[in-house]
């Protein structure tokens, strides 16, 4: 966009650039900000015609439309190529060539062909990256030489004859349908691979809980059998001491003898066992503590 007209003010955005012209020859490059033309006349003294050019120096995309190619084995296909670019610099790019966009458009033309002439086609369908990174290697100095940066050079489509690209389109298929049934079969397997690692993490926690169950009631069942032991042989000792408290005193063996005989009779189960003499003749407690000794 040319900017002109005495005394104009303009706004230069941060996406561009301005060359500033004075009477045709360029004297500087404005950056983002406000500027104003200058009048053409001052004090009677004729001033330079002033002119500015902006550049846009935004990423833009270039396609280079599918044209006829000849592979190194003779295999005519189309290319398209998709190229992504800026305007480094200003002055050159306006300067150097006569329409930067128009040479970048023939510089990615023939390098195109140069990568593709290389390459036989099994190479080309196998490894589409080569021949992008190919082609930007080949363009990249050369627009450099205009003040043009290339960020990419992606091969967008790639059109074969029509019976070798019917074949292509059945391999192509074939291609997608394999990748599909790997990606099932890799979905599958990894889902089984889950569930079998749940059920062990599963069947570890259940055989945690058991052995501590089981140790629970085997701690449970011995701190049981200490409980009764301690009460058996605090009973024993009981007995052991009311016996020899008893033992001196006749009159109260008798009387417990007594006491037992009646709780005995409030149980209708309750058993007596008796001693006997060598006669079978049965004993009092106190023939019978002898009979025993």
């Amino acid at each position: 966009m040319l900017i002109t007209g005495t005394g104009r003010e303009f706004i230069i955005k941060d996406t561009h650039r301005g060359l500033w012209y004075e009477d045709g020859k360029l004297t500087k490059v404005l950056e983002a900000g406000r500027y104003k033309i200058p009048p053409q006349k001052r004090w009677f003294k004729r001033l330079p015609t002033v002119e500015c050019l902006l550049v846009d120096v935004r990423q833009r995309e270039l396609t280079i439309k599918g044209q006829e190619i000849l592979t190194a084995d003779k295999v005519a296909i189309r290319v398209s190529i998709l190229v992504q670019f800026r305007v480094t610099d200003p002055k050159t790019a306006m300067h150097a060539v006569e329409n930067f966009a128009d040479r970048l458009y023939s510089d990615v033309q023939l390098a195109a062909r140069r990568s593709l002439a290389s390459m036989t086609l099994e190479e080309i369908l196998t490894n589409r990256n080569r021949l992008s990174e190919e082609i930007l290697a080949d363009v990249t100095e050369a627009a450099d030489s205009y003040g043009v940066a290339i960020r990419r050079a992606d091969v967008k489509d790639l059109i074969f004859p029509g019976n070798l690209q019917e074949i292509m389109n059945r391999v192509l298929a074939a291609e997608r349908n394999s990748e599909a049934q790997l990606v099932e079969a890799r979905t599958r397997a990894e889902v089984e691979q889950i569930q079998a690692q749940s059920r062990a993490e599963a069947n570890r926690r259940e055989a945690e809980a058991e052995a501590e169950a089981r140790r629970v009631r085997e701690q449970a069942d011995a701190e049981a059998l200490r409980v009764q032991a301690e009460a058996e042989a605090r009973a024993y000792e009981e007995r052991v001491k009311a016996a020899e408290a008893l033992e001196g005193h006749p009159a109260l063996l008798r009387l417990a003898e007594l006491e037992t005989l009646r709780e005995l009779a409030k149980n209708a189960n309750a058993r007596l066992y008796l001693g006997f003499d060598r006669n079978g003749l049965a004993l009092d407690g106190a023939e019978a503590k002898q009979a025993g000794s």
